[in-house]
């Protein structure tokens, strides 16, 4: 079987093409190839008002909340293009995650107030739904919020908030109701970052990085207009947000150019006094491994396809996510393995982006690859954690 895109969408991806080659600078594609986790928030930020400027900032969004309008095909053909040339990625939590669930569930004061920011970039965005007792599982988050006149007081804690400590605004999941069901007793409220009572306490990775953060909550006061929907429905909103996190999580883009960073490698680093690409060994694992990668961007294409349809929706989300998240574990140890005793060397985020190129000891493709091995081990737990992933598979998947 050969497949391949249309001549229509090749044009598509050599204008896509040209406007990377035109805009992207090369001391950001450097930092941005280096792989660290979190990138450099000055790149993206700046990255993201490039991309607004031009009305690409949010490819998956419909022209009427100001996306491009493009279709899913090309969306993914954007989504590559952008990872090949090293663009940086812009964080999710806004233009990903809670910028679809503010238009689909939103009320129009909130549209008109949240979305042109998350556009923009001038507001990024950490979502809060994980608790010290509630990871995976959601529906026992103690988080709460109790209505006091025409405002909501907020107490608990939320951990593992990606880059908490750069956002402005925060979506946060907090139980309204304790006496009916938990799953129904559950409501989103959007939180200014700054609000007096909240308090981003940054956690180091064992990476060395600082990519997350518990955030405490403490008699944080938000007026009523700041729960997205109506009291209880979260638990829909947080279901439909998952979804597109754990579609995104299959990392097809990234997956691409951790096969091209491994052959560089493998090019370069010598076993045996031949260069380590000639190794038998070592080509058939790189081969397997790229036949799985090119398998999945497939199985992306079609869940993305048929999204409309909703058929299995979630089941087939967490499929991406089961099978997306193990292979972003098996190439990070194949670069790393590749690396031999280079790998030996843990750079920090700064040294990494300050690297020296000419470096003959040191090549510039030898930072991040152990830093990315290192935080990948935490891939198949955050999102939904794998196991629980196969739950909803053997759940949903076969409801007749």
């Amino acid at each position: 079987m050969n497949l391949f895109f249309d001549s229509e969408l090749e044009s598509f991806r050599q204008e896509i093409r040209s406007f990377l080659e035109k805009n992207l600078t090369d001391d950001v594609v450097r930092r941005s190839r280096v792989g660290m986790h979190p990138p450099d928030e000055d790149d993206r930020r700046w990255w993201n008002k490039v991309l607004h400027e031009k009305g690409w900032s949010a490819p998956a969004w419909p022209k009427e909340y100001g996306g491009p309008g493009w279709d899913v095909i090309q969306r993914h053909i954007f989504e590559m293009e952008c990872k090949k040339a090293g663009a940086p990625e812009l964080r999710w939590q806004g233009l990903r995650l809670i910028g679809p669930v503010l238009y689909t569930y939103g009320s129009d004061e909130q549209k008109a107030r949240y979305l042109p920011k998350i556009l923009s970039g001038e507001e990024q965005w950490a979502q809060g739904f994980s608790e010290p007792q509630a990871g995976s599982d959601l529906a026992a988050l103690k988080t709460k919020a109790v209505l006091d006149g025409d405002e909501y007081v907020i107490n608990g804690q939320k951990l593992w908030t990606t880059e908490a400590y750069y956002s402005e605004m925060g979506f946060f999941l907090c139980r309204t109701d304790p006496t009916v069901k938990k799953q129904a007793g559950i409501s989103m409220l959007l939180v200014p970052m700054d609000a007096p009572g909240v308090t981003v306490r940054p956690i180091t990775m064992i990476n060395g990085d600082v990519s997350t953060a518990e955030v405490f909550l403490d008699n944080v006061r938000v007026p009523k207009s700041a729960m997205l929907g109506e009291p209880g429905s979260a638990w829909t909103q947080a279901k439909f947000l998952l979804g597109n996190e754990r579609t995104s999580s299959a990392e097809i883009e990234k997956a691409y150019t951790d096969l091209v960073r491994i052959k560089r490698i493998a090019r370069s680093e010598i076993k045996n006094g031949k260069p380590l690409i000639e190794d038998r060994i070592f080509l058939r694992e790189l081969a397997l491994l790229e036949m799985e990668v090119e398998a999945l961007e497939w199985s992306v294409l079609r869940v993305l396809y048929d999204a409309p349809s909703n058929y299995n929706g979630a089941a087939r989300a967490s499929v991406l996510k089961v099978r997306g998240s193990a292979l972003q574990q098996k190439l990070s140890e194949l670069a790393f393995s590749a690396l031999g005793q280079k790998a030996l060397r843990l750079y920090t985020r700064e040294q990494g982006f300050a690297a020296n190129s000419h470096d003959p000891l040191w090549p510039d493709y030898v930072p991040g690859v152990t830093s990315d091995a290192l935080y990948l081990r935490a891939f198949t737990i955050y999102g939904g954690a794998m196991e629980v992933q196969k739950n909803i598979i053997a759940k949903v998947a076969f409801e007749l």
